[in-house]
């Protein structure tokens, strides 16, 4: 199969959209708009869970230590904690793993206070992520309206699966455990949609709103491939089926 192929179901589809397919074992590529930016949706919690591993590996910040969730700190949409008892105590290691398998925006929230916004920033830069910015919180309305858009790209969010596999994401440890998480993932309609029937692992992160759909990761099949859909202003179920089709393909 040439992977070119499977870009050929882009032209019917509306919108901005990029797309990335790797193999890893051979490193065949194919890409559309791959340095496009795109608003990122919950896509942009890989860099929040990326650095929060790294101040966890530097002691930055305690995996164990305990938060106490306010109820100023909930926010909309998907997740737990906004639904949970006030003053519920989960732990910081508890937050990222939230923020990944349920996209969690409250806990992204909590953990995006913490670290704060320009060391996230930081640690993407010096990951070679700078494709991937984070400008605003989720749910922060204010800061969308003053035009403030978190953003990825396909190429950063292929070279972050790519660097994880290879454990150069601040550590094999870490990356290991990141990878584990991702795999834990419960928003499994796209990439996945086909590919859990038949067994098969996927470690990746969702991203969803208003005329968006992504889903960014890897698919570990007998030749594991990196996979990376991202659609603004599009069809969102007619993208969804792609990505569905492509993906059982590439499996």
């Amino acid at each position: 199969m040439l992977y070119k192929d499977l870009l050929s179901g882009l032209g019917a589809l509306p919108g901005n959209l990029s797309v990335w397919l790797e193999d890893v074992s051979s490193g065949q590529t194919v890409c559309h708009r791959p340095d496009e930016d795109h608003i990122a949706a919950s896509v942009i919690k890989l860099a929040v869970l990326l650095t929060a591993f790294e101040a966890f590996e530097t002691g930055a910040l305690d995996p164990g230590q305990l938060y106490s969730v306010k109820p100023e700190d909930k926010v909309p949409s998907c997740g737990a904690l906004t639904y949970l008892h006030d003053g519920l105590m989960v732990t910081h290691a508890d937050l990222a793993v939230l923020m990944i398998i349920l996209s969690d925006n409250t806990a992204t929230n909590i953990l995006a206070d913490i670290l704060g916004i320009g060391y996230v920033n930081g640690v993407l830069e010096r990951y070679g992520l700078s494709g991937m910015c984070l400008r605003r919180k989720m749910f922060d309305g204010e800061a969308a309206a003053r035009g403030l858009e978190n953003t990825v790209t396909a190429r950063a969010c292929a070279v972050f699966f790519r660097r994880l596999l290879k454990g150069e994401l601040v550590s094999p440890d870490a990356s290991r455990k990141m990878l584990s998480i991702l795999s834990d993932q419960r928003l499994n309609g796209k990439i996945p949609f086909y590919l859990h029937g038949q067994g098969i692992r996927v470690a990746h992160k969702t991203g969803e709103d208003d005329g968006v759909s992504h889903d960014a990761g890897v698919i570990f099949s007998d030749r594991p491939v990196i996979a990376v859909f991202l659609g603004n202003d599009t069809d969102v179920p007619a993208f969804e089926r792609y990505m569905q089709d492509t993906a059982r393909l590439l499996a």
